[in-house]
């Protein structure tokens, strides 16, 4: 729980210095969770957020699962029906992060529209 709060915490930095406006953190939704919502050049951003200290269960990247893509993808439709924002333009994004033992970063990657509604 801490690694990924402080994953969460790095990339919300990493977005904003990006010029992100933050408009979620942690948005649940039935059994759903969106780590963030941000918004840039008026698209909505779905940011799925994966933190890790070490491969030996694999990347952070490989963590996000096809089930977990579908449900990425059923949260951002909740969301942006509460919002009344479903003509917005919108993506779902993944912010993997690689940390030492410290908590630093030893890589960011931010990958555009990781995620597809297929």
């Amino acid at each position: 729980k801490e690694l990924g709060a402080r994953g969460e915490e790095l990339a919300a930095r990493h977005l904003t210095e990006h010029g992100y406006r933050i408009l979620e953190r942690n948005w649940r939704w039935g059994q759903g969770e969106i780590d963030l919502v941000a918004e840039k050049d008026g698209e909505v951003v779905f940011v799925e957020v994966k933190a890790r200290r070490s491969h030996a269960f694999g990347t952070p990247e490989e963590a996000v699962t096809r089930a977990k893509q579908r449900k990425l993808v059923q949260t951002a439709y909740a969301y942006l029906a509460q919002e009344r924002r479903q003509k917005a333009l919108w993506r779902i994004d993944v912010i993997a992060l690689d940390l030492n033992a410290q908590g630093e970063v030893i890589r960011l990657e931010h990958l555009e529209n990781a995620v597809g509604e297929g």
